[in-house]
């Protein structure tokens, strides 16, 4: 079964398919700052240490696969979709993911509604930049609903998957005009915080 190619003019990994037998993924980072973006929009991000400074969860033992990572609701009408396929597992009516030096575009359209995703981590930042480009492709004018999540990992890896309850009693979430602030007061990593930010246009 083929489940992509390569475009050779634009230096891409094109994937066709959601449904590979395991996530593939692109690594992107600069400056201390890494991300790692799977085809359907799953992995994790960290700060120098994949291990002791990670960013946003992800779980290696889950099943199914990759379930975790940067995480895009569309709700349109009765139906919800993701343009990555995943998180939501609607079916799409076309997907399409390329992987590129330094970036992921991932893509997908339902029932005449286009999505397209963009990642990456900017040179001299340390931060992943996610964009979600919405269009209408129909004829008649529709009224959607965007939600983006993302699991916040408390640092040290390890403790986060071994030591799941500590989440809830070392961590402090505030929120201040559209940006979600994840802080930790354990140990040596109390001045530690992340951020996710949304805005539009």
């Amino acid at each position: 079964m083929k489940f992509g190619y390569f475009d050779d003019e634009r230096r891409e990994y094109v994937i066709t398919t959601p449904h590979t037998p395991y996530p593939w993924i692109n690594y992107l980072g600069t400056n201390g700052f890494y991300s790692i973006v799977s085809h359907t929009a799953g992995g994790y991000s960290f700060y120098r240490d994949a291990l002791l400074r990670r960013i946003t969860r992800y779980r290696y033992n889950d099943v199914p696969l990759d379930t975790n990572g940067r995480l895009f609701y569309i709700k349109d009408g009765d139906t919800v979709w993701s343009p990555s396929w995943k998180p939501a597992k609607t079916e799409l009516d076309s997907y399409e993911c390329r992987q590129g030096l330094g970036y992921t575009k991932i893509g997908g359209e339902k029932k005449k509604l286009a999505a397209e995703l963009l990642f990456f981590v900017p040179e001299k930042d340390t931060c992943e930049i996610q964009k979600l480009v919405v269009t209408n492709n129909a004829k008649e004018t529709k009224t959607v609903t965007l939600f983006a999540a993302m699991e916040f990992c408390l640092w040290n890896a390890f403790d986060d998957m071994t030591n799941f309850q500590r989440n809830f009693s070392t961590g402090q979430v505030e929120i201040e005009q559209g940006v979600i602030y994840h802080k930790t007061e354990y140990r040596e990593r109390r001045n530690h915080y992340a951020f996710y930010s949304v805005n539009g246009k």
